[in-house]
């Protein structure tokens, strides 16, 4: 494609498409556009038994919006589950200045002061792209996804877009729409404003109805 913008990428998001890089060390970005797309829904979002437990501990810090750009770095790093990425540099450029314009955010597990999970997204009116996660210890990565969802649920979002659906997120309700839907809930949740809000939040909110659990 040629030079994106992230003007460009505002625009694309609102149509229901999204860039991805075939490959960490490649400059090409393609546009997709998934004939199922993936989402996460709010209100039958449901937390893990197991899960629960160390959301209770308190294992974590979690931080917002503190350290976007770190956050970012480290998804898009290879590791033993991810043989391949792809955010590249273009990527990381592009939604480090929407985070600067206050549309990008992150949600960051921290313990002992050192960052060691997260996620990163886009906001746009009362929708919420969730693009990646990392974690570097069991579990950061689902307890900054429990805050995201709680945060979301705060702030008035109704759409929360996973792009896929994985194993790990189809534990938490992710499931499969047609594009056609997908783009229905998108067109309504976009219209809306809702607030990315950096205060804290209290986990407990993010099933639906509280204290949903599973095993």
């Amino acid at each position: 494609m040629d030079t994106l913008t992230p003007e460009m990428l505002l625009q694309g998001y609102a149509m229901g498409i999204f860039p991805m890089a075939e490959g960490r060390d490649l400059s090409e970005l393609h546009w997709y556009d998934p004939k199922m797309r993936g989402v996460l829904p709010l209100e039958t979002f449901h937390i893990p038994r197991s899960l629960a437990k160390t959301l209770r501990h308190g294992s974590f810090e979690i931080r917002v919006d503190t350290s976007f750009t770190q956050v970012i770095e480290l998804c898009a790093e290879f590791s033993e589950d991810r043989k391949k990425t792809w955010i590249n540099a273009t990527i990381i450029d592009l939604f480090t200045q929407l985070h600067d314009w206050g549309y990008a955010h992150s949600v960051e597990s921290w313990r002992d002061g050192r960052l060691v999970g997260g996620l990163y997204g886009l906001a746009l009116g009362q929708a919420f792209f969730g693009e990646s996660m990392f974690s570097r210890a069991t579990d950061a990565s689902k307890v900054a996804l429990v805050d995201l969802v709680s945060r979301l649920k705060a702030g008035g979002f109704v759409l929360l877009d996973t792009q896929f659906v994985t194993e790990h997120l189809s534990r938490f309700g992710g499931i499969e729409i047609p594009k056609r839907d997908y783009l229905k809930r998108l067109k309504a949740a976009i219209r809306q404003p809702a607030r990315f809000t950096t205060d804290p939040v209290d986990w407990r909110h993010a099933a639906s109805p509280p204290g949903v659990l599973t095993g």
